[in-house]
């Protein structure tokens, strides 16, 4: 079969044709597969012209856009993330394999993480196909900050204040690191991943909570986060909270700790003004995603992580 397409690299905001172009594959192939390809995120920031910090990989062909991939390199600890959309008439010709190929070539030595919305048989293949072993299942859950919240109860020895840049952060590294053992993404964070975070422009050490004990040991945490605040230049759409990170010690669970440490800090996010606030969790936390729907939480979307490192 003759090749009749070509693979184009922008980067930061799209041209309008071509933005709008995108938008019509995306329209396109969301109707075919029943769901979307590309997050919110990356569906808004496209919409309203790209990030600064985004790379385009674009196929076009006859004067159409046959495939797009979205490649966010933003996240210093985690890595760089793609998601990919390709023509339904169009798959299975190497569409996708040659934007997976660009972005993987992009990335260098780094590895990369490919997201899909939706667990479908067709992504997991795709993925597993060039080289991309699945990770987990991320729950999206979402809530209204105009709904009641219950009062925050806490453990009678425990007293909840901000955080204090210079004093907490290795404690706070030991105790996500502790709670975070079985997911080594999060729990490997260093020094320099949490002083990246911090250095972001949507950081606030008000809405970084920490719990400590009568003897002044951080026993937990719910650290807050505000996408889409005015002062961010790069995004374009309404503000949302999010449950960033929640972290209890085991010396504290059973004790009411992590919810009380959940309704503190969707006061603090209600308090900005906010109207609903999301979170990831795993789908495996079975635990954790009952304490979200007894605060009343509902499921929002499904996404599976895969990564491949760049050593294949």
């Amino acid at each position: 079969m003759i090749q009749t397409w070509a693979i184009e690299r922008f980067r930061g905001p799209l041209p309008d044709d071509l933005r709008d172009s995108v938008m019509e594959l995306l329209r396109i192939a969301t109707h075919h597969d029943g769901q979307r390809p590309l997050s919110e995120h990356a569906t808004l920031h496209l919409r309203f012209g790209g990030d600064r910090d985004v790379t385009h990989w674009i196929v076009r062909g006859d004067n159409e856009v046959r495939g797009y991939l979205h490649l966010d390199g933003t996240d210093a600890v985690a890595g760089p993330s793609a998601e990919v959309v390709v023509l339904p008439d169009m798959r299975s010709r190497g569409i996708g394999s040659a934007l997976i190929n660009a972005a993987v070539a992009e990335c260098g030595e780094q590895p990369i993480r490919l997201w899909a919305h939706g667990d479908s048989p067709e992504a997991a293949n795709f993925a597993r196909s060039r080289g991309f072993t699945r990770q987990r299942s991320l729950l999206q859950l979402r809530r209204s900050l105009y709904a009641p919240l219950p009062k925050a109860l806490l453990p009678t020895d425990v007293q909840i204040r901000s955080f204090r840049a210079g004093h907490d952060e290795q404690p706070w590294l030991e105790l996500n690191r502790a709670a975070f053992a079985h997911l080594p993404d999060q729990a490997s964070w260093t020094l320099a991943d949490f002083t990246t975070r911090i250095q972001e422009p949507w950081f606030d050490p008000a809405g970084l909570l920490i719990a400590e004990d009568a003897d002044g040991h951080i026993v937990g945490t719910h650290w807050t986060k505000v996408h889409g605040a005015a002062s961010h230049n790069d995004h374009v759409h309404e503000p949302i909270g999010e449950v960033y990170v929640l972290a209890v010690a085991s010396t504290a669970r059973g004790t009411g700790l992590g919810r009380a440490l959940t309704i503190l800090g969707l006061e603090h996010l209600r308090d900005l003004g906010l109207d609903a606030v999301m979170l990831y969790v795993d789908a495996a936390n079975t635990s954790a995603i009952h304490v979200y729907e007894a605060l009343g939480f509902t499921q929002w979307d499904v996404d599976v992580l895969y990564r491949r490192s760049n050593s294949h």
